[in-house]
């Protein structure tokens, strides 16, 4: 059995310091990095919360009852996330994915919902606007969130078993609840739902069958994803990563599948029809299939730290500028100039990298950014 690294240094506090650059970086809507990415798609972690402990996540061992969470004064509020948001649609964004922790544990959140549901892209649309959740309290707050602008939602499942679910959410909390939540966000209309599914091998790959029958013709659309490198305490071993390849050779034993074309530039999922027509699946392959070179994505923090990669190892702190009086525009001219300088693509480098290796250091915590 492996050891679990448990980090003597809180890797929140790794992070530089943001400027105003002295010209200032018009939002055209066009921006790039230096690979030529463009920035499409802002997750904005809203609490560094969660009531489940998955160990893949956050590990009872590390996050138990003395771990100091972020105080609410450090959080950013509602109207300081929407002002930043505007800046990144701005500049481009066209989705914005709350996430966390478990973002519906951040009090009064249908408030922020609905103050992000008013923006519009840089060509006047509406935002694809959205939510990741392990579903625990979903059933009761579906038609809030739809009602304050939610479009859909995207729930955390690692099984059906019972068991095999308790186990890993380590809580013991029952799939049934979760379920349910995921019937209640389509009654309500919050879709097209998604349904993420972390395989790890010999802990729940024998869910992947399973989950496929149970989701297959409801209009949900399952995904699977490779148990991933992320954060430092996840004790994350290459021998319990099931290759997306496998998953899809699993199913199509049973359940013939046909390749779908990409849903969007920089979709991290590919895309698998059944055969049959009774709907699709999809399966992250960021271990063994790296998609750094389309990757438009970045991720904002709860207190205003962002960060260009899941496999960051320090963030850029915007909270100070946003709280010192900076204007609109030197706040979008300095995430212009962080975007503009970025060259993330850990995952294409990984296979270069020596084990349990990050680039630049220790890496930040997938419960802290979102995934």
């Amino acid at each position: 059995m492996s050891e679990r690294v448990i980090p003597l240094i809180d890797q929140r506090l790794r992070s530089r310091p943001v400027a105003v650059p002295s010209q200032p970086i018009p939002a055209s809507g066009l921006l790039g990095d230096t690979l030529g990415r463009p920035l499409r798609d802002l997750r904005i972690s809203v609490t560094d919360r969660c009531n489940f402990r998955c160990s893949y996540c956050m590990p009872k061992e590390v996050f138990d009852k003395d771990y100091q969470y972020l105080p609410h004064s450090a959080l950013l509020t509602f109207e300081e996330i929407t002002r930043v948001a505007q800046q990144f649609v701005a500049h481009g964004v066209q989705k914005i994915r709350l996430t966390g922790g478990e973002p519906l544990l951040r009090k009064n959140l249908e408030i922020l919902i609905a103050q992000l549901a008013v923006l519009r892209t840089a060509d006047g649309q509406p935002l694809d606007l959205t939510l990741t959740t392990n579903g625990s309290l979903l059933a009761r707050k579906a038609q809030a969130l739809k009602d304050a602008g939610l479009q859909r939602v995207t729930v955390s499942l690692d099984g059906l078993d019972d068991a095999t679910f308790r186990a890993m959410n380590d809580v013991d909390f029952p799939v049934a609840d979760v379920l349910a939540g995921i019937e209640a966000a389509q009654r309500v209309g919050l879709g097209p739902i998604k349904v993420n599914m972390v395989v790890k091998r010999g802990t729940n790959d024998d869910q992947i069958l399973p989950m496929a029958r149970h989701f297959k013709g409801t209009g949900i659309v399952l995904r699977f994803i490779e148990y991933m490198d992320v954060g430092a305490t996840n004790g994350w071993r290459m021998d319990e990563v099931l290759p997306s390849a496998e998953v899809v050779a699993r199913l199509s034993a049973e359940l013939p599948l046909v390749p779908l074309s990409p849903a969007a530039p920089g979709e991290t999922a590919e895309r698998w029809g059944y055969a049959d027509g009774s709907g699709e699946i999809g399966v992250i392959s960021s271990v063994t299939h790296a998609f750094c070179r389309d990757c438009n994505r970045a991720r904002l923090s709860t207190e205003g730290q962002l960060y260009l990669c899941l496999f960051a190892t320090h963030g850029h702190d915007l909270r100070p500028l946003i709280r010192s009086g900076a204007s609109d525009e030197e706040l979008a001219s300095a995430i212009a100039a962080i975007w503009q300088q970025r060259d993330d693509r850990y995952s294409e480098l990984r296979a270069s990298l020596p084990p349990d290796t990050a680039v630049g250091g220790r890496r930040i915590e997938m419960s802290y950014i979102g995934g």
